[in-house]
């Protein structure tokens, strides 16, 4: 079965430069995972308002309360089986920050009714959303969310945008530096930025395994819904 990204992507997924393609190919077909290192040039938030949203996103691995610079970061993209059966792929990303660590925890699946990837949001997978993936023309990847979901228990409600926010990534290959280079933008349609981090990393592909997921990847609750 081919990989998530392609799924999602269809045949735009051609027009990624061959880095880009395997980054996204991270999968339990390929039994490739992906582990990144590098530096975030620059790690923002918004003004004062946004301080206690991201505070209490923060606790469960989803928003980033600090700001800073050349700060330290890993992701690990690794592919495993989700509780519903379907195949899924981490985006634990963590930030080093000189008071701590920080961490911004994700996991996708495919949604085939609806064509393109959804993204579970922290360590509890209460909050999902939509992402839909292009091409950029340049090789790289743009990525924008959709369609913000709140789900707990029965509760199964579109989050307002008041409080929700929209995030475009752009992500592409720096065929110099050996580097991919990521840019990532969080904003609220009414008050305007919330947060964002752009820099680079070098990716390191590991095998898979094909086994459970480790427990420091592991989300406490996993979500089936889509």
């Amino acid at each position: 079965m081919n990989p998530l990204f392609q799924r999602a992507m269809g045949a735009d997924f051609a027009r990624l430069h061959p880095q880009m393609r395997r980054r996204f190919s991270a999968g339990l077909d390929s039994d490739e995972a992906l582990i990144g290192r590098g530096v975030m040039d620059r790690v923002w938030h918004g003004g004062r308002f946004v301080r206690p949203f991201l505070a209490l996103g923060a606790a469960r691995n989803i928003l980033l309360p600090r700001q800073g610079r050349n700060i330290p970061f890993t992701i690990v993209n690794m592919p495993y089986t989700d509780a519903a059966g379907r195949e899924a792929l981490t985006f634990v990303r963590t930030f080093a920050f000189p008071d701590g660590p920080r961490r911004f925890d994700a996991a996708m699946v495919h949604s085939p009714r609806r064509g393109c990837l959804v993204d579970y949001l922290g360590t509890h997978q209460h909050l999902a959303c939509d992402l839909h993936v292009e091409a950029d023309g340049a090789g790289g990847a743009v990525i924008r969310s959709d369609r913000l979901r709140l789900r707990e228990g029965p509760l199964d409600v579109a989050v307002p945008d008041l409080v929700a926010g929209d995030a475009v990534v752009h992500e592409r290959y720096d065929p110099d530096a050996d580097r991919f280079r990521v840019s990532v933008r969080v904003t609220n349609r009414r008050f305007g930025p919330l947060f964002g981090y752009e820099g680079s990393f070098a990716a390191e592909y590991r095998p898979a395994g094909g086994g459970p997921l480790p427990a420091r990847l592991r989300p406490r609750r996993q979500e089936s819904r889509v």
